[in-house]
C-alpha cells in the first residue's frame, strides 16, 4: 500500500513592490552616465551625501566646505565647469521630486540621509530634455532603497572628533504587496575653527552644527503592476560660521504621491509639495579680528514649491517612446533687518516673488543590435511675477517700494544622441544637447553679504541657456570591469555672475553700507561661460576587491563685456581645472568591508577676477566595517586622515578659511536580516 505524500506549501513569493520609478531608456549607451550603488554609498567616511557625490569627478559645489560648516546658501551642484556663482546648474532629483530649494536653488544636503538611498545615477551633460529647467549641466537622480536592499531594522551610532555624534536608524515593515520604510538621522558637533591658525583673532571660535532629518515612505500595490507611493520627510539644520552673528538655520517639509505602472505600457503620475524656511545672519569683522558687528539679519526667508509630472512609455514598433509633461510653481520672500546701530536694526527690507515653469517633453529611442539612437525634445513656458522690493526705516518712512513687471516666455531644449557597442566590449557614443535655467528668486530679489563684501540682487535677470556636445568611448575590461572616456564642449549663454561694480566705503543700491576694504557687487547676466574638457572613469572588481577611478580636466572661461568686461577670459570662481577621486575596496568576508578613498582638486580662485587663489589639495578617507556578531559590526571611519589643509575661501585681506579637517569616528552598526547589494558599476 502506497504512502500518501502531502505537498508542503510553497515559499511565500518575493516582494514585488519596489517603490522605484520608470526604468531608464538605455541612456548609458548614448550619454555619460555614472552609477553609485548602495554598497559604495555606505562606504562614505563622513556619511554625507555631498561626500558620496564627490566620487564623480567634475561634480562639485561652489565651496569645498561640506554641510557641517558651509553657509547653506553656497551648497549647490555644478557639472562640467558651468559655475561662477553659488546657484545649482545641475538638477538633483529624489524619487522624481526636484530637491533644489524653492527660493534659492541651493541643496539642503542634511535633509537627505544617504542610508535612505539605494542608487545614485549621475548624467553629465544633457539632462534638460527630460528633467527640464535647471539641468543645464546634468542631472543627479537619487532613488530610495527597495525592501530587497535593506534590513528590517538598521541602526548605527558613532562618536567622533570635537565631541561629534552621528546617529542613524531605519525600520522596514513589509509584505508581498506593500511596505512602509521609516528612517531618521541626527548629527551634532562642536565644530572646528574655520579660520586657519595664522590668521585667527580673538573673535574666531569653533563653528558648531546640529542637524536632524526623518522620512516615512509607504508603497502599496493597488492593482496588477500598479504601485502607489507616498513620501513624507522633514529636516532641521542649524549651523554657525565660527564668528558671532553668523548663525544659519534651515528647516523644511516635503510630501509627494506617485503612481507607477510597470506593465506592458509603463506610466507614472507624480504630485508634490515643499515648504522651506531659512534664516541667516552676516557679520563684519574688524581688521584685527578682535570684534564682530551684526550687519544683516535675514530672520525669515519662507518659500514653497508645488509641482506635478506625468509620463508614459508606449512602444511604436521598434521605437520606445517617453512622453510627458511637468510643472513647478515656487513662491518665496526674504525678510531682513539691516543697518545696525549699537546692535539695534534701523532699517528693514522685504523682497520676493514667484516663478512658474511648465513644459512638455518627448523622447524616442530605438535599439537595433549594438546601435542605440535617441532623440529628445521639450518646450517650456516660464513666468516671473509678483516681484517686489520694499525698504523702509523701522517704524518710519518707506525708502523703496518697487514692484517689478511680470515677464514670461517660451524656451525649447533638446538632445540628439547615438551610440554603438560591439561584440568585443568596445563602444562609441556622441550627443548634442541644449538646456536652460530660470533665475532663482534668490538671484532676482535677495541681496547677501560675505564678510565685508555685499552683493545686490537683480530683478531684471534673464534665463540662462546652454548648448554643447560630447563624444565618448566605452571599454569592457574583463568580466567585471569597465572604462569610459568622454570629451565635451558646452557654452552657457547669459550666465548669471556676481559682478564687481565698486569698492567701499559707501552706500550702494540694494545692500546699503559697504565698509572700507569691501566690494559692492550685483548679479548680472554675462555673455557666456565656455567650458570644454575630458572625463575618465574606471570601475571594476576581482574577487573580494573592487576599485573605481574618476578624473576630470575642465577648462572653463567667462566671456564678458560692458560692466562685466573685467571678467572676460577669466576662469569662473571656485572652479578647479583638475579633479579626481579613487577608491579601493576589500570585502574578504561577509559583512567585513574596508575601503580607502583619495581625492584631489587643483587650485582655484575665490575671487571673480582670479585675485585670490585657493591652493590645490589631496585628501584621503578610510572606512571599515568589522563584524562582531551576526548582526552587530564595529564602525571605524577617518575623514582627511592626514589633516591636509583644504582651503575653502580667501578674503580680500588674505584671511584664509579652511574646510573638512581630520575627523575620526568610532561606532557600532546593527542590521537585522541584511542583504548584499549589487556591484558598483557603470
Amino acid at each position: 500500500m502506497g504512502m500518501a505524500i502531502t505537498a508542503l506549501p510553497p515559499d511565500p513569493p518575493a516582494i514585488v513592490v519596489t517603490g522605484r520609478g520608470l526604468s531608464e531608456i538605455r541612456e548609458d549607451a548614448v550619454l555619460d552616465v555614472i552609477r553609485i550603488d548602495r554598497k559604495r554609498i555606505g562606504q562614505s567616511a563622513s556619511g554625507r551625501l555631498e561626500d558620496v557625490l564627490r566620487d564623480v569627478a567634475g561634480l562639485h559645489g561652489f565651496r569645498r566646505s561640506d554641510s557641517r560648516s558651509a553657509n547653506a546658501t553656497s551648497q549647490s551642484i555644478i557639472l562640467r565647469g558651468l559655475g561662477g556663482n553659488a546657484s545649482s546648474r545641475a538638477q538633483l532629483i529624489l524619487d522624481g521630486v526636484p530637491q533644489s530649494d524653492p527660493f534659492g536653488g541651493w541643496i539642503s544636503f542634511p535633509a537627505i540621509a544617504p542610508d535612505r538611498l539605494g542608487l545614485i545615477r549621475v548624467t553629465r551633460g544633457g539632462g534638460s530634455a527630460l528633467w527640464g529647467p535647471g539641468a543645464v549641466s546634468g542631472v543627479v537622480e537619487l532613488e530610495s532603497a527597495t525592501p530587497a536592499e535593506v534590513g528590517d531594522v538598521e541602526a548605527g551610532v558613532a562618536i567622533g572628533s570635537r565631541d561629534s555624534v552621528d546617529g542613524r536608524g531605519s525600520l522596514l515593515l513589509s509584505n508581498r504587496n506593500a511596505f512602509v520604510a521609516m528612517s531618521g538621522a541626527f548629527a551634532r558637533g562642536d565644530g572646528f575653527i574655520p579660520i586657519v591658525a595664522g590668521d585667527r583673532g580673538p573673535v574666531d571660535r569653533p563653528a558648531p552644527y546640529r542637524q536632524s532629518s526623518g522620512a516615512i515612505r509607504g508603497v502599496v500595490q493597488v492593482a496588477a503592476a500598479i504601485e502607489l507611493q507616498a513620501n513624507l520627510s522633514a529636516f532641521d539644520d542649524r549651523r554657525d560660521r565660527g564668528v558671532p552673528f553668523t548663525a544659519n538655520r534651515g528647516k523644511g517639509f516635503d510630501g509627494s504621491l506617485r503612481m507607477v505602472a510597470t506593465g506592458a505600457t509603463k506610466w507614472s503620475l507624480l504630485a508634490y509639495g515643499q515648504r522651506r524656511v531659512f534664516a541667516s545672519q552676516s557679520a563684519s569683522v574688524d581688521p584685527a579680528r578682535a570684534s564682530a558687528t551684526l550687519v544683516n539679519d535675514q530672520y525669515h526667508v519662507p518659500s514653497t514649491g508645488w509641482g506635478a509630472r506625468a509620463e508614459i512609455e508606449p512602444r511604436v514598433g521598434p521605437i520606445r517612446l517617453r512622453l510627458g509633461g511637468d510643472a513647478r510653481l515656487v513662491r518665496g520672500r526674504t525678510q531682513e533687518h539691516y543697518q545696525f546701530v549699537a546692535g539695534d536694526p534701523q532699517r528693514e527690507r522685504e523682497a520676493g516673488g514667484r516663478n512658474l515653469t511648465a513644459g512638455a517633453f518627448a523622447d524616442a529611442t530605438v535599439a537595433r543590435g549594438g546601435l542605440v539612437a535617441s532623440l529628445a525634445g521639450r518646450v517650456d513656458h516660464w513666468r516671473i511675477g509678483g516681484g517686489s522690493f520694499v525698504q523702509q526705516v523701522i517704524g518710519g518712512a518707506v525708502l523703496n517700494n518697487d514692484v517689478f513687471p511680470t515677464r514670461s516666455g517660451w524656451q525649447p531644449s533638446g538632445r540628439a544622441a547615438i551610440g554603438w557597442h560591439g561584440e568585443h566590449g568596445i563602444g562609441v557614443r556622441g550627443a548634442l544637447c541644449s538646456g536652460w535655467r530660470l533665475p532663482t528668486l534668490n538671484e532676482l530679489y535677495r541681496p547677501f553679504r560675505v564678510g565685508s563684501d555685499a552683493t545686490a540682487a537683480n530683478a531684471a535677470l534673464q534665463p540662462e541657456t546652454s548648448a554643447g556636445g560630447e563624444v565618448g568611448a566605452d571599454f569592457q575590461l574583463g568580466p567585471a570591469g569597465s572604462a569610459a572616456v568622454t570629451l565635451f564642449s558646452q557654452r552657457l549663454n547669459h550666465a548669471i555672475a556676481n559682478v564687481a561694480l565698486a569698492q567701499g566705503p559707501g552706500i550702494f543700491p540694494g545692500v546699503g553700507f559697504v565698509g572700507a576694504g569691501g566690494t559692492y557687487r550685483m548679479r548680472e547676466n554675462v555673455d557666456a561661460v565656455d567650458s570644454k574638457g575630458v572625463e575618465l572613469d574606471l570601475r571594476g572588481s576581482h574577487g573580494s576587491v573592487n576599485w573605481s577611478l574618476s578624473y576630470a580636466i575642465t577648462d572653463a572661461r567667462v566671456r564678458a563685456s560692458g560692466t562685466s568686461a573685467a571678467l572676460d577670459g577669466r576662469r569662473p570662481a571656485q572652479l578647479p581645472r583638475h579633479s579626481g577621486s579613487a577608491t579601493l575596496g576589500w570585502a574578504p568576508a561577509k559583512r567585513l568591508n574596508l575601503s580607502l578613498t583619495g581625492r584631489y582638486v587643483s587650485s582655484q580662485f575665490d575671487g571673480d577676477v582670479e585675485d585670490r587663489r585657493l591652493h590645490g589639495t589631496a585628501t584621503f578617507d578610510a572606512a571599515a566595517s568589522i563584524p562582531l556578531t551576526g548582526q552587530l559590526a564595529l564602525d571605524l571611519r577617518a575623514e582627511n586622515m592626514f589633516d591636509a589643509r583644504v582651503e575653502a575661501a580667501r578674503s580680500a585681506t588674505d584671511i584664509v578659511e579652511r574646510a573638512i579637517p581630520r575627523t575620526l569616528w568610532i561606532g557600532l552598526k546593527f542590521a537585522r536580516a541584511p542583504v548584499a547589494s549589487s556591484n558598483h558599476s557603470r
